[in-house]
Formats: C-alpha cells, sequence, structure tokens
C-alpha cells in the first residue's frame, strides 16, 4: 500500500511511514494511492466465509506489499472477537461492535493498530508515543489495545465534563504507559491540540510522535472488516443494503466507503449525526461549514470539525454531486433520540446506546421512501457505558455489564490541563522525549 497526504498528491509514502506518523508532515491525512477491488470470482464464496477469513482476506489485499503474509496473521491474531448482525424488526438489522474489551466498535481498529505499530517498531530507536484526542469511545479502546505494549507510550486527551463517567474510567484507570489528560474544553480544543502537535517541529525532532483515532490511516482498515462481515452473514439473494453510520468524526463512515471501493455492494450510506450536523447539511447545500461542537446525549459524536470530512471529499474528488449519490445526512436532537431508546425498547425488547438511537432513527427516515432496502444500522458501543441516558429513556435502571462494574472500585489517573497548547507540549517534552 502506497499513500499520499491530502494536502500533497505527489509525494509518496510507504505504509510504515504513514503509520507511524499519523498524520503527514504538511498535515495532510494519509490516503491510499489506489483502494484494489475484489476480483467477481471473489463473491462466489464469500457468503461461506467466516469473519476471520474475511479480514484475511480484506488485509492480504490492503497489505500484502507491505508485510509478510506470517506478520497478517499475527496483527489479526488479537482479533478475537466479532461483530454479530442483529435483526430487530423485518428491514431493519443491527450490527453489534461492541463485543471486544472496552465495549465500542473503536476495539477492531485499536487492537490491530497495537500490533502493527509495535512490529513496524521493533528496530527504531526509542519509544513511540501515540497521541490521541477522544470524544468518547476512542479513549478506552485505545488504551485497551496499547496497555503495557511494548515500546509504545500512549497519551490520551479528553474533553471536561463531556464524556460519561464510565468512558473516564475507562481510559484513566490504566496507568503504566496510559497516561489520560483532561482537557478544560471541548473535544475540537482536544483535537486541535493534536493536530498542533503534529505540525510542531520543535517537538517532533524530540519526541516520536504518533496517532492512534481515526487520522490514522491504520484505524479505517480494520474498521473496513466489519462492513464485509455484516454482508457474510446475510442471506446471499438480499435485497439493497443500506447501511446508517452514527457519525462524528466520520472515521466510521470513510471505512464504510473503502469497503465500498473494494466491492462491497452497499448501497446507499447514511451519516445520521445529532445536532452536530455539518456533514448533513453540506449534503444538503453543498456548503461545508464547520462550526463549534454542541454537548449531546450521543456524546461521542459531539464533533463541530470532523477531521475524515477531507478522506470523504478525496474519494470523490471533491464533487458534491458525486459524494450525494453515495451518502445522505439526517440529523437528530436529543428528544428524538430519547424517544427512539424508549420505543425500540418497547417495540422490540432492545436497547441501542444513545449513537446507535440516532442511527436507527436515520434509517426509519430513509425506509420510508426506500420501502425496498433492508437496514444494517451500526450499534457503536454497549448502551451501559451511558446508563444514567438508558434509565431516564426506560424508566428503569438497567443491568451495568460486568466489565464496566469493575471500573468502579479501580482508581483513576490523569492530569487535568488546559486547551493551550504550550501546556501540553511542556508534558510531552518533560515525560516523552527521546534525544
Amino acid at each position: 500500500m502506497k499513500l499520499y497526504s491530502t494536502k500533497d498528491r505527489n509525494q509518496e509514502y510507504s505504509l510504515k511511514e504513514a503509520v507511524l506518523q499519523g498524520l503527514a508532515p504538511d498535515g495532510g491525512l494519509f490516503m491510499p494511492t489506489e483502494i484494489p477491488s475484489f476480483p467477481p470470482d471473489y463473491w462466489y464464496s464469500f457468503y461461506d466465509k467466516s469473519f476471520k477469513e474475511v479480514c484475511l482476506d480484506i488485509s492480504r489485499l490492503l497489505l500484502s506489499d507491505a508485510l509478510t503474509d506470517s506478520d497478517i496473521q499475527y496483527i489479526l491474531s488479537t482479533l478475537n472477537f466479532e461483530a454479530p448482525l442483529t435483526t430487530i424488526s423485518d428491514n431493519i438489522s443491527v450490527l453489534e461492535l461492541f463485543h471486544g474489551p472496552s465495549l465500542a466498535f473503536k476495539d477492531f481498529g485499536a487492537q490491530f493498530m497495537a500490533q502493527l505499530m509495535s512490529l513496524f517498531n521493533r528496530d527504531e530507536k526509542g519509544d513511540l508515543t501515540i497521541l490521541v484526542a477522544t470524544s468518547g469511545d476512542t479513549g478506552g479502546a485505545v488504551a485497551s489495545g496499547f496497555y503495557d505494549v511494548e515500546g509504545i507510550n500512549v497519551v490520551i486527551l479528553y474533553p471536561q465534563g463531556k464524556v460519561s463517567e464510565l468512558q473516564a474510567r475507562q481510559l484513566t484507570t490504566f496507568g503504566k504507559n496510559i497516561q489520560a489528560l483532561e482537557v478544560q474544553g471541548t473535544f475540537d480544543d482536544c483535537q486541535q491540540l493534536v493536530k498542533q502537535a503534529f505540525v510542531d517541529e520543535s517537538l517532533k525532532h524530540k519526541v516520536r510522535l504518533s496517532s492512534a483515532n481515526s487520522i490514522n490511516i491504520a484505524r479505517l482498515i480494520p474498521q473496513s472488516f466489519y462492513y464485509f462481515g455484516a454482508f457474510a452473514q446475510l442471506d446471499k439473494e438480499h435485497p439493497p443494503i443500506t447501511v446508517s453510520v452514527p457519525s462524528g468524526n466520520f472515521g466510521n463512515l470513510t471505512a464504510g466507503l473503502m469497503a465500498k471501493r473494494m466491492g462491497l455492494p452497499i448501497d446507499i450510506f447514511i451519516a445520521s449525526t445529532n445536532i452536530n450536523d455539518v456533514v448533513p447539511q453540506y449534503l444538503e447545500t453543498s456548503e461545508y461549514q464547520p462550526k463549534p461542537s454542541v454537548e449531546t446525549l450521543s456524546n461521542a459524536m459531539d464533533v463541530g470539525s470532523p477531521s475524515n470530512f477531507e478522506r470523504m471529499q478525496e474519494l470523490y474528488g471533491f464533487t458534491w454531486n458525486h459524494i450525494k449519490q453515495d451518502i445522505i445526512g439526517y440529523s437528530f436532537d436529543d428528544d428524538q433520540t430519547i424517544r427512539t431508546i424508549k420505543s425500540v425498547y418497547e417495540q422490540h425488547k432492545y436497547i441501542l446506546d444513545p449513537h446507535a438511537a440516532v442511527a436507527f432513527l436515520g434509517m426509519k427516515q430513509f425506509l420510508q421512501t426506500h420501502q425496498h432496502h433492508h437496514g444494517i444500522i451500526l450499534a457503536t458501543a454497549h448502551y451501559s457505558k451511558f446508563k444514567s441516558t438508558i434509565d431516564l429513556a426506560l424508566e428503569f435502571d438497567t443491568d451495568l455489564h460486568p466489565s464496566l462494574a469493575n471500573l468502579l472500585d479501580k482508581t483513576q489517573q490523569k492530569e487535568i490541563i488546559s486547551s493551550e497548547y504550550e501546556q501540553l507540549k511542556s508534558i510531552l517534552l518533560d515525560k516523552y522525549a527521546v534525544n
């Protein structure tokens, strides 16, 4: 896999360079120079494959020029959980992406990345420092995936008071090579701090930095796996498939678009957002206008300037009409989210987390005019991570997932910082400088 920067198509990078740097030297995002597709005869046996076989096929398609087959199989050995497809009505299924260690879809990316980065870092001098901003689930997944991985330190920035208590505990209770920084600001502030660090040449000369959120191309590769995995669970003969993706930073949807480029027959994507709706507004008007994020109950989607929108535009040649052919955008508020959690439970005895509820709303709106489609919504986190919201919606005390209950007895380790860049830079230089 060869890659280029979204700011300069003429400069090529290797997969190792892209993964270890995270962000291109010019501040752009890495994109594959091409996304290969499976040959037509691949699909003859596709529906008989296991999820692990599908993951291996995709990895070989994308990475065989950069990694040996034994390396690919070693990296995939850590993905010991799957994404079951659960049907909750005649025309809607839920792809459950919360069966990994942190109960969030980002476990797929974090587990894969930890092993890939460890492999690439073996011959390098000095520890690699992963710097990542989280609006909710990324932090816990990255902390779990990279915990105690040799030669790699992790610094996680999260917005003060804007992630749930359990989400915060998932990233502040590890210790060892995991450091949590609680930022007095929004997720957009956290993301801006990370971007400043990556373009700060004086810092990069002293600290070996990379990222583990969706600005890193290595996050998107494994996130394409479960789109294929969903199709492998369908009947060979199925109606057109539409996928509703609860969207914040748009890495998840971008991974789905990559899966489509590889040949997966997804008909339409729905970009389902909360009131932080800059992408649905763009899809409606052709005007992209980032703005400060607003706090909602679906907090992992509280993003006002999504990084991966740049990649989405790259995939479609920055042509609005082309993007509109594959993606529809809808947005919903907290009241609609609460009502949907309640109504889905009453009708189907299924509990959606707030983000999956937004995806469900998007799918219901789409199916009003596309009755012949079958809808798949992505459930990106276990509902227990948002227990207070779920209990409010359902009006009873829901059970807490055992892995989350265990966190309540652990001590949190965190440092509170302002949204001023110099404070973050000082911490990175003091603790992680390698030369």
